[in-house]
C-alpha cells in the first residue's frame, strides 16, 4: 500500500506545481506591477521631498540676499524679484509689508495681494487684515476698516481677540469711550485673550479712565467633593 500511497502523493504534488506554476503565469504580472509600484512610488516621494527642501533652501537664500541689501528701496526691488510660488509668495508678501515707515503705499499693496490670494490660509489671510487695518489707520474711512476688522473678529477666526482690540480703539478713535472700556474689558475676560492682551487692554482701560475687569478663570471650578 505504501508503494501507490507514495505515487499517489507524487502525483498530487505534481498537480499542485502544475497548477501553481499556471497560476503564476496567468496573475503573476500583478504581484510584479505591484511591486515595481512600491518602488517607483517611493522613489517618487523620495524626490519629491528633495526637490521642496532645495526649492525651500534656495528661497530662504534669497530672501536673507534680498534682506541684505542696503537701502529700503533696493531692499523692495530685491524682495520683488524673489521667485516664489504658493505659501512663498504669501511669506514673501507679508515680509513686504513690514516696513510701513518707508513706503505705506507698497505696504498696503502687498497685503491687498495677500488678501486677495485664493491660495492664502485663512490664518495668512486674517493677518494681513489686521496688518492692513492698522497701517492705513485715519488714510482708510472707519467704516471700511470697521466692516474688514469684524469679519475676522468672529468666533473661531485666529485672529479674533486681536480683532477685537483694534475695534475697540476704533470706538476710542470715534470717541465714544465708555463703550470702548466695555469692550476692552468684555476682552480682558475672554477666554481666548493672552495674558500680554490682558495686559495691555487693561493699560488703555486705565489709561481711559475706567477700572480694569478681572481677568476670567480659565477652566472649571470643581465643587466640594
Amino acid at each position: 500500500m505504501s508503494n501507490p500511497e507514495s505515487f499517489i502523493d507524487e502525483v498530487t504534488e505534481e498537480v499542485r506545481r502544475d497548477r501553481l506554476f499556471g497560476l503564476y503565469r496567468k496573475y503573476g504580472w500583478i504581484g510584479l506591477v505591484v511591486i515595481l509600484g512600491i518602488v517607483g512610488g517611493t522613489a517618487f516621494v523620495e524626490w519629491q521631498s528633495s526637490r521642496d527642501r532645495a526649492r525651500a533652501e534656495g528661497f530662504g537664500d534669497a530672501l536673507i540676499d534680498a534682506l541684505d541689501t542696503g537701502s529700503p528701496d533696493d531692499r523692495r526691488a530685491a524682495l520683488a524679484a524673489v521667485p516664489a510660488d504658493g505659501r512663498q509668495g504669501q511669506v514673501l508678501d507679508l515680509i513686504a509689508a513690514s516696513d510701513p515707515a518707508e513706503d505705506k503705499a507698497a505696504t498696503l499693496a502687498a497685503l491687498d495681494r495677500l488678501i486677495a490670494d485664493p491660495a492664502a490660509t485663512v490664518e495668512w489671510r486674517d493677518l494681513a487684515v489686521l496688518r492692513r487695518a492698522t497701517v492705513a489707520g485715519s488714510d482708510q474711512p472707519l467704516a471700511e476698516r470697521r466692516a474688514a476688522l469684524e469679519a475676522i473678529a468672529v468666533a473661531g477666526r485666529p485672529y479674533r481677540a486681536l480683532a477685537a482690540e483694534q475695534l475697540a480703539y476704533l470706538l476710542v478713535e470715534e470717541g465714544r469711550t465708555d463703550e470702548a472700556i466695555a469692550a476692552l474689558n468684555a476682552l480682558i475676560q475672554a477666554s481666548d485673550a493672552t495674558a500680554a492682551l490682558r495686559a495691555r487692554t487693561g493699560q488703555v482701560v486705565t489709561a481711559l479712565g475706567g477700572t480694569p475687569a478681572e481677568a476670567a478663570t480659565r477652566g472649571t471650578e470643581q465643587g466640594p467633593s
